[in-house]
């Protein structure tokens, strides 16, 4: 049976940023570049030297996205080593908590940045131009009823097994508010499905950093983001926003 177009371009998403992945650690290499051969790319550890790796456009292209990459008087294109941090709130202002954060660079590095820890990283990683508004609109939505539901860092909650309550309004009792928060909890994770769930119930619910939901689930370096925007469209869509 032939995979749905939906999965065969999720599957096609992962290939590129797994390749693109590949792509930026070699180029990490001193006198490592890019350049175009034939319909792609290849990458070399300098000019002449053999090719050890070949890269698509689909690759490339998520390469660009991701990486700073620098054009060659002789031609490609080589990697920039970026070690300036994003901006940081303003101290003085409620819900800043100056501190720092411990990001994994696509080179594998550890890299340490200044970061406000009072924000969610689900907020952090928008700040930093990584999620449309509607997706993260979406996912602070889930972790404000996961709050709502007095369950913070609890992922051993059975969410589809929650009794159903009778009805909802402002006049609910603190009881009856946390059962409703979780119905709905139960209702976002099921319409967003296997697969990709998971990576909300990291992110959004324990509210775990990005590279370390990814380790956890198994997946490629690179590709959590991938996984992530997708997990929160289809929660945008639950919710019917946008």
């Amino acid at each position: 049976m032939t995979a749905p177009a939906s999965v065969r371009a999720f599957e096609q998403a992962l290939e590129a940023e797994r390749l693109a992945g590949r792509a930026a650690r070699l180029l990490q290499r001193p006198g490592a570049l890019i350049e175009i051969k034939g319909l792609g790319y290849v990458v070399r550890f300098g000019p002449r030297r053999r090719a050890m790796l070949s890269v698509d456009e689909a690759a490339f292209r998520v390469l660009l996205r991701d990486e700073a990459l620098a054009p060659r008087r002789e031609g490609g294109w080589c990697a920039v080593v970026r070690r300036s941090a994003p901006p940081v709130p303003p101290p003085g202002r409620p819900g800043v908590i100056e501190g720092e954060r411990v990001v994994i660079e696509g080179s594998g590095q550890h890299v340490v940045l200044k970061a406000n820890l009072g924000e969610s990283p689900l907020a952090w990683l928008a700040r930093r131009g990584g999620l449309e508004p509607v997706e993260a609109a979406a996912g602070e939505r889930l972790r404000e009823d996961f709050q709502r539901a007095g369950s913070v860092g609890r992922l051993t909650m059975d969410w589809d097994a929650q009794p159903r309550s009778a009805g909802g309004g402002p006049r609910l009792d603190p009881a009856l508010r946390a059962r409703a928060a979780k119905d709905r909890i139960a209702a976002a994770l099921e319409a967003v499905g296997p697969g990709l769930r998971e990576m909300l119930e990291r992110v959004c619910l324990a509210e775990t950093a990005l590279q370390v939901a990814e380790r956890e689930l198994g997946l490629p370096r690179r590709a959590g983001k991938t996984v992530l925007k997708l997990a929160l469209q289809r929660l945008a869509m639950h919710y019917r926003m946008g």
